[in-house]
């Protein structure tokens, strides 16, 4: 991961929590006392997060010890120590929320992308992303997704040519779309195409696209749009993916399932810090 992205993230994170200052500690809390806190799971999950909760302590509390007990993907449950922390009390107590804010949710969006990655194992489909995320916390989202066991789609608008319906309406129609975009993008990015219907598809295929997204289809469909398509393109289902019917959809086939809900739904999973002792 990027160190100073990460650096800059974290950052405008504490910014927003401390603004002019954290009035409760700078009141309460002698600024000579030190701590020494865990944090532990309070529910079974995927650990994920572990470098922008270290860089929230180290930011506020420049000498800090952070002790980490797993990694990035490693499973946890309740009560289990994620990591731990000692420093100057002040800045490790400012510091806690967004630490764990960060660890929550991203811990969240790593458990719940395993989920669909255990519902679909030995099917040979690959669990990817979306670019639905949170703005500003597309890098550390997926990373998640990878500590969960999952794959990335292409990270942005830049690495990777995805021709949508409305740009097809723009061009006016998917064969001119393929074609501007073999003709002006970059000659080392795949062209991906959506399509809705079978008849879109077949236009895909005729143009050339080296990926079809199955758009909202329905199990039928899916199932004819890959014995269609016959292996002269990677094949990516997407729109209305659950846990209750990812595992049908990855058994008619499909080489992709995309999945927006595991970055812009995932639950935070429950994750405290506690104080194990204080000195001076």
């Amino acid at each position: 991961m990027d160190q100073r992205a990460l650096e800059e993230i974290v950052a405008a994170a504490l910014a927003e929590d401390i603004g002019p200052g954290d009035v409760t500690t700078e009141a309460c809390v002698a600024p000579q006392l030190t701590m020494q806190a865990q944090i532990r799971a309070k529910e079974p999950g995927v650990a994920a997060g572990l470098a922008p909760a270290r860089q929230a302590f180290r930011q506020l509390c420049p000498d800090v010890t952070f002790i980490a007990h797993v990694i990035d993907g490693s499973e946890v449950t309740a009560g289990d120590v994620i990591a731990e922390v000692k420093g100057q009390a002040g800045g490790l107590l400012t510091a806690e929320r967004t630490a764990l804010n960060f660890l929550q949710h991203l811990s969240g969006i790593a458990t719940t992308t395993a989920k669909f990655v255990a519902a679909v194992e030995g099917t040979g489909a690959a669990i990817v992303d979306t670019r639905k995320t949170t703005p500003g916390l597309r890098i550390l989202e997926k990373a998640a997704v990878r500590a969960g066991g999952g794959r990335n789609h292409r990270f942005a608008l830049y690495d990777g040519v995805l021709i949508k319906d409305n740009h097809i309406g723009a061009v006016g129609g998917i064969a001119a779309a393929v074609q501007a975009a073999r003709a002006n993008a970059p000659h080392l990015l795949c062209v991906e195409v959506e399509v809705t219907t079978l008849e879109q598809l077949d236009e895909a295929l005729a143009a050339g696209a080296d990926v079809v997204m199955l758009d909202n289809m329905d199990l039928p469909t899916v199932r004819e749009a890959v014995r269609r398509v016959g292996g002269k393109a990677v094949v990516e289902a997407s729109g209305g993916i659950t846990l209750d019917n990812v595992r049908e959809i990855a058994d008619a086939g499909v080489d992709l399932i995309s999945v927006g809900a595991i970055t812009h739904s995932a639950p935070a999973l429950d994750i405290s810090m506690e104080s194990v002792s204080v000195g001076a």
